[in-house]
């Protein structure tokens, strides 16, 4: 028989020692894999995923990955962990995702206020449609108002419909293709059939008016649309072919969050007599007492009426999407934890701004916070994470801060309104977008005498 060398033992020796000193160096943060290959933890944690990200952070700790459907997600919710989410150069959004996002996003804020009276017009016309009074479900309301103007604005006046079964028929596909968006982008088509043939039909709405778009110029002033300025900057030898596309795309992020974000601003308002209150004084002391006039709202109307937007983004905070998301490029370390690279590293903006240490009573709607915030100079506050960070924040939030802002502003101008229900608690089966409502809300409104 015959003897491994001394040379050999302490060559394997070495060896064992590296790979121990290796893996000890390499210690990934606690992982819940599931009990299913491939699917993971994924059963479990679509039930409904923030409160699955809550009690995961409760159990173990402010660093832990997730296993679902083949994918590796790691989750930080305290500081130091932000931070490398938010300013490592080894995490980022794929590029092939971000460079046509990020390039969408320098329209910016360019002469944004310059849309005021297009809105102010387009929202009138929409009240009008109300009447003098009535009851709604408040989403129904708020979709009224904003699936008309965005689509009017950004694309082309008048390709709205205005027969009411093709409206109802463009409510039906674009609910659809909203809903199972979350979903749509990760599961083959076949699998979604409701969600592709709604997405088929919206495509198909875009293949036909597209041609117009590209031609279209407002009567009043000449101007450029937002679809037209968004196909000007898009480098791509497809772009004929994908313009498509790129209009869905404009379409869902416009309206996907918007819609939401009125709904619950509306709700909080009203649900609160005094923020109520203290908004329809401001708003009197701007345009009047009289809810009858198609006023118009400038830039500076706006600044006069701070309060608003104020409620807007504490809606937002407060129903704030579930995640944000960066991949590793290469392995970074957080705590005493190395996350590899090709993990998902994923921060939640609706836990976040639920943590006291950085909003203090976070589960109470207290518009003033943010009073400290430095809005004139598109400062939000610290912590505020609901748009994304730096350069790959949301392209369209300005937009969307505007449009909800005269929106909100126009319906308590002309209407006394109330709630009949309260307000109903935030769905916790979303990811992606500001979360929806579990339930109904009706509203009454009577217009002002």
């Amino acid at each position: 028989m015959e003897l491994i060398s001394p040379a050999v033992i302490i060559i394997l020796g070495c060896v064992a020692l590296l790979l121990f000193l290796q893996r000890k160096n390499l210690r990934g943060p606690p992982c819940i894999r599931g009990w299913l290959p491939w699917i993971g933890a994924g059963f479990e944690f679509g039930k409904a995923p923030l409160e699955f990200i809550e009690k995961a952070r409760i159990k173990y700790g402010p660093v832990f990955t997730v296993f679902v459907m083949g994918t590796r997600m790691t989750f930080v919710t305290e500081e130091e962990g932000i931070n490398v989410f938010l300013k490592s150069k080894e995490v980022n959004f794929e590029l092939a995702v971000q460079k046509p996002i990020y390039r969408t996003g320098k329209i910016g804020t360019f002469n944004l206020y310059q849309l005021t009276g297009q809105l102010t017009e387009e929202l009138h016309e929409q009240l009008e449609n109300l009447g003098t009074h009535g009851t709604m479900e408040l989403n129904n309301l708020v979709r009224h108002l904003l699936y008309p103007v965005t689509m009017n604005i950004l694309f082309k006046k008048g390709l709205f419909p205005t027969d009411e079964r093709k409206i109802r028929e463009f409510y039906q596909h674009f609910q659809a293709y909203d809903e199972g968006f979350e979903y749509g982008c990760q599961v083959p088509e076949c699998l979604l059939r409701n969600w592709s043939k709604s997405k088929k039909w919206l495509l198909a709405l875009f293949e036909k008016t597209i041609p117009d778009m590209k031609t279209y110029r407002s009567a009043k002033d000449n101007s450029m649309t937002l679809i037209q300025a968004m196909l000007d900057i898009v480098e791509t030898e497809r772009k004929e072919e994908m313009s498509p596309n790129y209009g869905l795309l404009l379409l869902w992020a416009s309206l996907s969050n918007a819609v939401p974000v009125a709904f619950w601003t509306l709700g909080f308002v009203l649900s609160h007599p005094t923020v109520h209150e203290t908004i329809l004084e401001g708003i009197s002391s701007v345009f009047g007492t009289a809810g009858r006039d198609k006023m118009e709202v400038s830039e500076d109307d706006l600044k006069k009426l701070p309060l608003i937007k104020w409620c807007i983004l504490e809606a937002i905070r407060l129903r704030a999407p579930g995640i944000i998301t960066r991949k590793v490029m290469k392995p970074v370390k957080i705590l005493n934890y190395t996350i590899p690279s090709g993990d998902l590293l994923m921060l939640s903006p609706f836990w976040l701004h639920r943590n006291p240490k950085y909003f203090p009573e976070p589960e109470l709607f207290k518009p003033e916070r943010w009073k400290k915030a430095n809005l004139e100079k598109h400062a939000f506050l610290d912590w505020f994470m609901a748009f994304g960070s730096g350069k790959y924040q949301c392209p369209g939030r300005w937009f969307a801060l505007l449009q909800i802002q005269i929106c909100i502003i126009l319906i308590l101008y002309k209407y006394d309104c109330s709630l009949l229900d309260p307000l109903p608690k935030q769905s916790p089966l979303h990811l992606v977008g500001v979360q929806q409502p579990e339930g109904q809300c009706r509203i009454e409104f009577k217009q002002r005498k």
